[in-house]
């Protein structure tokens, strides 16, 4: 494990040292001339989606592109196939249980392409467009993605665990038990296989969940942090720190899928070099 942890290390630090190394799918452009510092804003009043308390979202910039990350209050929720989800629950969703979350930061949208290319300095997308979110990326591009944002800004952002993730799908605190992200009416918050023209689109263009975070449902698929597991009875504690595993969890469903894999329920296992059109990532800290 030590010599796996300082052969990680040094091999970021070469993705550092060296702008134009990519991954496999990514064109080659110039990375961005000079890092400039980033800045937040927080804006305690931002309006709840459903008139209630605010949620408050923090604004940051990086190299001159902004994103918004909205702030969880933590709590005990039900993880897995609870009762709106019906008979599209799979096994693998399978027992319920509850779990005990902490507060935390994720992001307003998926990560465009417009903050990947101010970060990475290239885009590897397929369907191009700057406020469409990236995608064709691996979990090991995460992971590069994380190391040189964290050092532009100074902070500690990370892929969601599998648990935040529905945590916040749901609606947090906030969670009138919507069967989708934000409604019982997936075409309302998601681009899937009957609306989506098989395409992705633009972040934001479909309506937001409790929390006021988009696309949760549906557009793309998100990649989980921490290693797949199979689901247990008992009261779990979510921890930030996970097993390492090949295999991890993609969520949310995307744009070529059907709406059963929009649930905010559904999982689906992932190997950890898979990339695709329709996986990209959402922010936590």
């Amino acid at each position: 494990m030590i010599i796996r942890q300082i052969c990680s290390f040094f091999f970021l630090m070469v993705m550092m040292a060296i702008p134009g190394m990519a991954s496999a799918q990514e064109a080659v452009n110039p990375a961005p001339q000079v890092a400039q510092p980033a800045s937040k804003q927080v804006i305690p009043t931002a309006q709840a989606t459903d008139g209630s308390d605010a949620v408050e979202v923090e604004t940051i910039t990086v190299n001159g592109v902004s994103f918004n990350m909205v702030r969880v209050s933590g709590g005990i929720f039900t993880m897995g196939a609870t009762e709106e989800q019906g008979k599209d629950a799979q096994a693998e969703e399978s027992p319920a249980h509850e779990v005990i979350i902490s507060d935390y930061l994720i992001g307003e949208t998926e990560v465009t392409q417009e903050l990947w290319e101010a970060v990475m300095g290239r885009n590897p997308s397929y369907f191009v467009g700057p406020q469409r979110p990236v995608e064709s990326i691996r979990y090991i591009d995460c992971e590069s993605f994380f190391f040189k944002l964290n050092y532009l800004t100074n902070r500690h952002f990370r892929l969601p665990t599998e648990a935040e993730w529905e945590y916040a799908a749901r609606g947090g605190h906030k969670s009138q038990h919507t069967k989708y992200a934000g409604s019982d009416d997936f075409d309302a918050v998601a681009w899937y296989c009957n609306n989506s023209g098989n395409v992705t689109h633009d972040v934001k263009t479909k309506a937001p969940n409790e929390l006021g975070l988009y696309d949760m449902s549906g557009n793309v698929d998100e990649w989980c942090g921490g290693a797949w597991r199979q689901y247990a009875e008992g009261l779990y504690v979510d921890a930030k720190e996970q097993e390492d595993g090949s295999d991890k969890v993609r969520r949310g469903g995307g744009f070529l899928d059907f709406a059963k894999h929009l649930r905010v329920s559904d999982r689906r296992v992932c190997p950890e070099k898979m990339w695709n059109y329709d996986i990209g990532l959402r922010l936590a800290e």
